[in-house]
């Protein structure tokens, strides 16, 4: 029988160290942050459904999010400043991503391929699937937010500039967002209590 190493793959989740260019008080890797990102993304969609009469499919947006950055298994993190310094390299950058994103899919039966196609690349046809592609990148912000306030809380000053820079960003996502807006009022303040305070609340 035929062996198949998709999930092997993804187990390396765990060795791609993030922020590699940034002096890190703690080193944060993949798998940290693909689970935070499921866990906000399912959250921003069910304050959605509760609040403002949406229907979106919370479980899809955390799969999504736990795999959202599964080509860094082959590619690596690419820092953001690199990424996105201008539009060639970005265009670059996504075709760099979705070549590795096949060769991950075909390392899955052939059976299996299309339901982690629409994981690993979803398709944004129709609006709903827009406005979810939409949150799992605000959580993707939010994740990095919340590793800039914890280094910062930390005494390291490395993190400030893309403090400042993440924070912008989720300031311009917020008004088409209000998932968004709830979750940063609401959830993003405990992040800097310690776990005394947050069993005491």
């Amino acid at each position: 029988m035929k062996e198949f190493g998709f999930f092997a793959m993804m187990s390396r989740m765990k060795y791609i160290e993030r922020w590699a260019l940034m002096r890190n008080s703690r080193p944060e890797n993949l798998s940290e942050h693909s689970l935070e990102v499921a866990m906000i993304a399912h959250a921003l969609c069910m304050i959605g459904n509760a609040r403002y009469k949406r229907k979106l499919n919370g479980e899809r947006a955390a799969l999504i999010g736990l795999f959202h950055d599964a080509s860094e298994i082959i590619t690596g993190d690419m820092p953001t400043p690199v990424k996105y310094y201008n539009h060639s390299l970005k265009t670059a950058y996504k075709e760099v991503e979705s070549v590795a994103e096949d060769r991950l899919l075909e390392k899955l039966p052939y059976d299996l391929r299309a339901s982690y196609e629409e994981i690993l690349k979803p398709s944004a046809e129709g609006e709903e699937d827009r406005y979810l592609r939409r949150l799992v990148k605000a959580a993707d912000k939010l994740s990095a937010l919340i590793k800039c306030l914890e280094e910062e809380a930390s005494g390291n000053t490395e993190f400030r500039k893309a403090r400042m820079a993440t924070e912008q960003t989720l300031a311009g996502m917020q008004a088409e967002l209000p998932e968004l807006k709830d979750f940063m009022e609401e959830f993003l303040p405990s992040y800097g209590k310690t776990l005394d305070e947050l069993i005491e609340d």
